[in-house]
């Protein structure tokens, strides 16, 4: 494997668990769910996005910047790539965005509503996440699929 291809691999395997966990959460995790108890799904959701938040703040850097080895070492540049390479760009800062204001918005207001027991408020950050972290995957299969054109 050349250099230019272990970065590639890099960047696409964390493409994948960014990816793959959101739709995971979102499509498997969320609707299954169900079977708890209102208290214990917020104290699960706490744990769950806990973790994988831990996970994202070292798969986001690792996407990013393989992106940008990939740009330069691989096309020359911003100005040699194709547009889907322009648009991906876009799409992984967006991305990098909401994740960076889920953490510190409704995360931590999720964090301190579990520890003042204060469910009604937990709930509603954990619907604010649901929703930001639906437009991230939303931004994300868009990606893949601009990658799978030709980025």
């Amino acid at each position: 494997m050349t250099g230019l291809g272990a970065i590639k691999a890099l960047h696409l395997l964390g493409v994948a668990v960014w990816v793959g966990g959101m739709f995971f959460a979102l499509l498997v995790l969320r609707p299954s769910l169900a079977v708890l108890e209102p208290p214990q799904r917020l104290a699960l959701h706490g744990q769950v996005f806990g973790r994988f938040f831990r996970v994202i703040w070292h798969a986001m850097p690792i996407v990013l910047l393989s992106g940008y080895a990939l740009i330069f070492l691989g096309f020359g540049g911003f100005r040699l790539s194709p547009w889907t390479v322009h648009v991906m760009h876009l799409t992984g800062l967006l991305m990098s965005a909401i994740f960076v204001f889920i953490f510190f918005g409704p995360w931590r207001a999720l964090r301190e509503a579990l520890d003042a027991g204060d469910r009604p408020g937990a709930a509603a950050s954990v619907d604010r996440i649901r929703k930001l972290i639906t437009a991230n995957l939303a931004l994300g299969l868009a990606t893949v699929a601009l990658a799978a054109l030709g980025g």
